[in-house]
């Protein structure tokens, strides 16, 4: 079964002994003298525990992905993933976007391709663990995720036809071992698909379905192939995890790791600032989705974030119960059930992980802060969204998750010297082989 619910189970437990701890500490936080005589209650100690990463179970294989975990397919993934053959001016791979030496995103506030996008890219580093992807979770899984800059306009910017004739000419050996013969794509035209150029539509629609159906097989696999390898990026130990450890062994020379300042930081952050609402678990992410007043980009051009993406993964033919998954029906459950509160989801955008967050400015899903202060005074700010309620037709501030907080601007910088705790290598783990 293709349960993710079961991975938030921690973060909820988080959730609740939070509640209880943010009770425990109403009022001025202590302030922390001695990195190791630190004082946490015994609520704190718990959510401190949750959040540690020997607490991340294995991501689970993905059932629509009948070569997740298989040592082939990571290794075709990986050649894919870095060949700019793919794009339509050759000069694009997935790596100019997630490249391997900037913590596999770009550090751009929008993504760049063979044109510019309109949000920022987001690390491809623990997608096992996410059911839904992208800043609007469009995608359901990480091989569709894969699929779609391929046939973006302003990323990749190919098409289908091309892209499985690329693999035949390149990969045939390794595709077949991985998916069996590849068809013969006879007087196929170079360049078809159901995006980019109006000629480009008009070829795939006047070839036969089945012709189409095949084309877009291969297309398909090459989506598994690259999130096999995907699946294998990794967060590595961070000072946060060698602490939190070290709370858990009771090892007050352990827990030297951290400075006051960061102690204080982790404090506000469970506690005072609420941070940990959201950013929860090991992966520091609810992986869900929210409105939390961050500015449009363009004010021109709002920007829906969920509630535009709900028909698209609904729709979209590589979901999890279409017809190129490999997943029985009962293991979608995400897909069956997921929120469909529109209303409730306008301008709504998935919590990003926060570990590894201090080496990957700007900010935000388009960019928008250039800062982890920045990012800290807006939530301390709480303004109200620019999209996201009815009230806005008439004039009112839109709605956010977020309610203004006090926090000094020494309380600020700890909190900001404490979330540089949670960055660590980036490791290539080996895959569950099957």
């Amino acid at each position: 079964m293709r349960s993710f619910t079961r991975l938030l189970a921690v973060p909820a437990i988080g959730l609740m002994l939070t509640a209880a701890a943010t009770n425990a500490l109403a009022g001025p936080p202590a302030v922390v003298r001695d990195a190791s005589q630190a004082s946490w209650s015994v609520h704190e100690t718990a959510v401190i525990n949750t959040l540690r990463l020997g607490k991340l179970a294995p991501a689970p294989l993905d059932p629509s992905n009948a070569v997740d975990g298989k040592d082939a397919a990571v290794q075709l993934g990986k050649r894919l993933f870095g060949d700019v053959r793919f794009s339509s001016n050759g000069k694009v791979s997935c790596a100019s976007c997630h490249s391997p030496d900037k913590q596999f995103q770009d550090g751009l506030p929008v993504s760049r391709g063979v044109g510019t996008g309109s949000r920022r890219a987001m690390p491809v580093v623990g997608v096992g663990h996410s059911p839904w992807l992208f800043w609007d979770g469009r995608k359901d899984s990480a091989w569709a995720q894969a699929l779609g800059p391929l046939e973006d306009g302003v990323e990749h910017g190919g098409n289908r036809t091309r892209y499985a004739r690329l693999i035949q000419s390149h990969y045939k050996l390794e595709y077949e071992a991985l998916f069996g013969p590849m068809p013969r794509f006879g007087d196929a035209p170079q360049d078809a698909g159901p995006q980019g150029s109006a000629a480009e539509r008009a070829a795939w629609d006047a070839l036969p379905r089945e012709r189409r159906d095949e084309i877009s097989r291969v297309f398909a696999n090459m989506g598994k192939a690259i999130a096999a390898y995907e699946k294998t990026l990794a967060y590595g130990e961070a000072r946060f995890d060698k602490y939190a450890n070290a709370v858990a062994a009771r090892d007050p020379s352990g827990q030297r790791v951290l400075t006051p300042q960061e102690l204080n930081g982790l404090r506000l952050f469970i506690g005072k600032a609420q941070c940990v609402t959201c950013h929860n678990g090991p992966m520091f992410t609810d992986q869900a989705f929210h409105n939390t007043g961050v500015p449009q980009r363009d004010a021109n051009k709002p920007d829906h974030g969920r509630a535009a993406a709900l028909l698209k993964v609904k729709q979209d033919e590589f979901n999890c119960l279409g017809p190129f998954s490999d997943a029985k029906a009962e293991a979608c459950q995400e897909l069956a059930f997921m929120t469909t509160d529109g209303a409730g989801l306008e301008a709504a955008f998935k919590t990003p992980s926060l570990r590894n967050a201090a080496l990957r400015p700007p900010y935000m899903h388009a960019g928008q802060f250039s800062s982890l202060d920045e990012v800290l005074m807006h939530y301390v700010r709480a303004p109200a969204a620019t999209v996201g309620h009815s009230e806005l037709a008439h004039g009112k501030p839109g709605h956010t998750e977020r309610k203004p907080i006090q926090l000094s601007a020494q309380e600020i910088s700890d909190l900001a010297l404490f979330l540089g705790t949670l960055s660590g290598p980036v490791v290539e783990r080996a895959p569950s082989l099957r």
